[in-house]
């Protein structure tokens, strides 16, 4: 998995009664785009997340 600054993390539920999470990308720690990332989620909550087979990378387009 790779992404940028800017690009957008959905993290879907794993349970029932999970809700999807949707954040954006702040920073990338690893070498070319590589986990982890520092996430920022739409409640304000920033997170370092190192992504599952439960996230997607939606990449942001200028």
């Amino acid at each position: 998995m790779q992404a940028d600054v800017g690009d957008k993390i959905h993290v879907r539920g794993r349970k029932v009664g999970n809700h999807d999470r949707l954040g954006e990308v702040l920073e990338v720690r690893g070498e070319n785009g590589a986990p982890p990332y520092l996430v920022r989620f739409d409640d304000g909550h920033e997170s370092l997340v190192f992504p599952g087979s439960d996230c997607v990378v939606e990449h942001h387009t200028p």
